[in-house]
């Protein structure tokens, strides 16, 4: 039976503890085994990690050095690696976040819809970087008003105007990833030159 990583990472440990704790004690091996029953080549197995434990093994030994069990073996955190999908609606926009830390950079799926093509562009700290899913993506990064279809990438500093929208063609669906640090921008997209504004 295949057993999770956590759990085979906890047993591998056990050993460790096991000497660990038995010399704290100042214990022998042939102590223990003169306590426990257990003979001094399994007990030196279990330290070795050439013997897997288990609780016949263990419950003797963690009752011989008045110990709990848990002192022995450490039960494995196992975190459920999956993001629950929690749509936010913000305007036309769906917005599913895809990270669960608290600090950056933040992870997002995006859906814009073919409505949301009217660009008003803003500024502020940051750096963000988008990847195309699905549709066609209209990107207004400074002098550039830029098409990205899907598979094709956009990197910017946030401090740059800029709008990001549907091109009022269909939906677009994109991941985005956010952070506080400011770089170059890196575009990777056919690109067309606004008109400088007077």
């Amino acid at each position: 039976m295949a057993t999770h990583p956590a759990i085979d990472a906890t047993l591998s440990q056990v050993g460790v503890r096991l000497r660990q704790l038995r010399e704290k004690k100042s214990l022998s091996l042939g102590d223990l085994s003169h306590t426990t029953g257990i003979s001094k080549s399994t007990l030196s197995r279990l330290e070795n990690g050439q013997r897997k434990p288990s609780l016949e093994l263990l419950l003797p030994i963690a009752a011989a050095m008045g110990v709990p069990l848990d002192e022995i073996v450490a039960a494995p955190r196992i975190v459920d690696p999956r993001m629950p999908q929690k749509a936010q609606r913000t305007g036309g926009r769906v917005i599913v976040p895809l990270s669960r830390n608290q600090g950056e950079p933040k992870a997002y799926k995006l859906t814009i819809p073919a409505s949301e093509s009217a660009p008003s562009t803003r500024t502020h700290p940051g750096y963000e970087w988008l990847y195309v899913l699905t549709g066609r993506l209209r990107l207004i990064l400074g002098d550039y008003d830029l098409t990205l279809g899907p598979g094709e990438v956009a990197e910017f500093d946030t401090q740059q105007p800029h709008w990001f929208g549907s091109t009022g063609k269909g939906d677009v669906e994109i991941l985005s990833l956010f952070g506080g640090q400011g770089e170059r921008a890196h575009l990777r997209a056919r690109t067309a030159h606004l008109p400088r504004q007077e």
